[in-house]
C-alpha cells in the first residue's frame, strides 16, 4: 500500500468514527480529495482506492487533469473562479463551490445556456469575515440567493465555506454552527431552483468539527496527498 492508500485509510476511520459519535450516517458525507499540485500518479492511487470526487483550485491545472484522468471521476471547481475562465470548466465538473457574485454566476448561466445545460452551484459563503479570502458576506447571502435563482441555468445546491486556519477543529465549531443556520434560512424562504441540501465545510483541519456541524462535503487535501508542493 502506497502513502495516499494509507492516509486514505486513515482519513476514512475519522470520518466513520465522527459520523458515529454525531449520530449520523458516514453515506451523508462525500470525500472530495483536494488534489491540487499533486501529479496524476497520486489521484490515480487513491482513484484505486475508490475514490471518485476530486476538487482543484485552478482551471487550467482542473482541465489538464480532466483531459488523461479516468472519465468517471466527478471534478470540483473549488478554487476562486475568475469569469473569463468560466467557459472551460462549465458542464465538465459536477459541482462549482466558489460562487462568490451574481456577476459570476450570471457567466456560468450564459455558458450553460450555449450547452442547453444547468450547471450545479454553491454559493461561497465568508462566514469568517476574513479579509483575505473571497465570499459573500452573510448578510448579502438571501438577497443574492434570490437574484441568482432566477437564472435558468444555473442551480443552487447549497453553501461552501472556507472556515479561519485553526489548529484544534472544534475551534471552527461556531462557523459550522452559523452556516447551517444561515442555509435553514435560505430554505424555509423556498425560493424556486434553490436547494440547501450540499454543505461544503471542513477540510484537513477541521472536518471532524464541520461532521459534527452537518457537513454533507468535506475537502481534504494534505491529509491525504501530503503537504502542497508550489514549486513546480
Amino acid at each position: 500500500m502506497g502513502e495516499v492508500s494509507n492516509n486514505l485509510k486513515k482519513v476514512r476511520k475519522i470520518i466513520k468514527d465522527t459520523c458515529e459519535s454525531a449520530g449520523r450516517n458516514e453515506n451523508e458525507v462525500t470525500l472530495v480529495a483536494v488534489s491540487k499540485t499533486k501529479p496524476n500518479e497520486m489521484i490515480m492511487e487513491a482513484y484505486n482506492e475508490g475514490v471518485r470526487d476530486f476538487g482543484e483550485n485552478y482551471v487550467q491545472e482542473l482541465v489538464e487533469k480532466m483531459e488523461s484522468l479516468p472519465k468517471d471521476i466527478r471534478w470540483h471547481m473549488i478554487g476562486h473562479l475568475q469569469r473569463n475562465k468560466v467557459k472551460y470548466i462549465v458542464g465538465k465538473v459536477k459541482l462549482i463551490h466558489s460562487i462568490d457574485s451574481v456577476r459570476l454566476a450570471a457567466e456560468i448561466n450564459k455558458e450553460a445556456e450555449k450547452l442547453g445545460i444547468i450547471q450545479d452551484i454553491l454559493l461561497e459563503i465568508n462566514m469568517g469575515r476574513e479579509e483575505t479570502k473571497f465570499g459573500i458576506m452573510e448578510e448579502d447571502a438571501m438577497d443574492i440567493v434570490k437574484e441568482i435563482a432566477e437564472f435558468p441555468h444555473v442551480r443552487i445546491m447549497g453553501l461552501m465555506t472556507s472556515a479561519p486556519y485553526v489548529v484544534d477543529s472544534d475551534e471552527n465549531l461556531k462557523i459550522f454552527h452559523k452556516i447551517m443556520g444561515l442555509a435553514v434560512d435560505i430554505k424555509n424562504e423556498n425560493v424556486d431552483n434553490v436547494y440547501m441540501g450540499v454543505m461544503s465545510m471542513g477540510m484537513s483541519q477541521d472536518f471532524v468539527a464541520a461532521i459534527k456541524e452537518g457537513s454533507t462535503m468535506i475537502r481534504v487535501g494534505s491529509l491525504i496527498f501530503g503537504q502542497r508542493n508550489y514549486n513546480k
